[in-house]
């Protein structure tokens, strides 16, 4: 595969009309990206990929590995390496902010109409994040499964990677336009789904990509879902936590 691609499995539409089952394995996901994001098998935690490693984030914070064979139905992973752009961050307050200023990094290359991936390697004032555990259902929509088994957390003077996906807004529902946050601490301990961050400094590594691969779920019970459903709204909730 092109090193510039990213490589999703099945698309967000289906997750927010409550397609939790196996598309592929972890290790299947891994062969395509080295970094990314994504959820498990009956949305069973948060996923975080980094260094090639996948992780799961629990509903309590904890973060352990994954094993190879741990079905996952969404996903967005690419390789970020190549043509990388790197810089520093100093003392960013707040997840908009952090929205803003790499909406500026991506714009000066022209590139608000591709995709994007990131990682941020620094030290955070405080990271806002929330996982859930699985909940084992078919046609459940997203919003009403985290409704009910998703919990908050926050981490405090923390050392570690926040993952951050980028997808312009024509491409919403096939992922979520916009960026998308995940974060695990650097003795990958602890980590989540990202709604508020407080960056003390940070080493940015950002990556354009230019092609995606969707691997859609092959089981006939995919072709029951509506995938036309979710609105804006909900996505916005889902997302950012609210």
């Amino acid at each position: 595969m092109n090193l510039a691609s990213i490589y999703q499995v099945s698309t967000l539409n289906a997750l927010m009309q409550g397609y939790t089952r196996k598309a592929v394995t972890v290790a299947e996901l891994l062969r395509h990206g080295d970094t990314g994001l994504g959820t498990f098998e009956n949305v069973d935690g948060e996923m975080i990929v980094v260094d090639g490693c996948c992780f799961r984030a629990t509903d309590n914070g904890g973060v352990t590995e994954m094993a190879p064979d741990v079905g996952v139905p969404f996903a967005s992973v690419a390789f970020l390496d190549g043509d990388v752009r790197e810089f520093d961050l100093q003392q960013v307050e707040g997840v908009d902010a952090l929205r803003n200023l790499l909406d500026l990094k991506i714009e000066e290359d022209f590139g608000l109409n591709s995709m994007h991936v990131v990682r941020i390697d620094g030290s955070f004032n405080e990271v806002r994040a929330r996982s859930e555990s699985g909940m084992r259902s078919q046609h459940v929509e997203l919003k009403e499964i985290l409704k009910d088994r998703q919990k908050d957390f926050a981490f405090e003077n923390v050392n570690g990677s926040l993952i951050c996906l980028y997808h312009p807004d024509f491409m919403q529902g096939i992922n979520a336009a916009g960026w998308h946050f995940h974060f695990v601490s650097e003795d990958r301990m602890s980590g989540g789904h990202v709604f508020d961050v407080s960056l003390a400094k940070g080493r940015v590594r950002l990556k354009k990509l230019s092609q995606i691969r969707i691997q859609l779920p092959t089981e006939a019970a995919f072709d029951t879902y509506s995938l036309t459903k979710a609105t804006q709204g909900d996505i916005k909730k889902v997302e950012q936590g609210t």
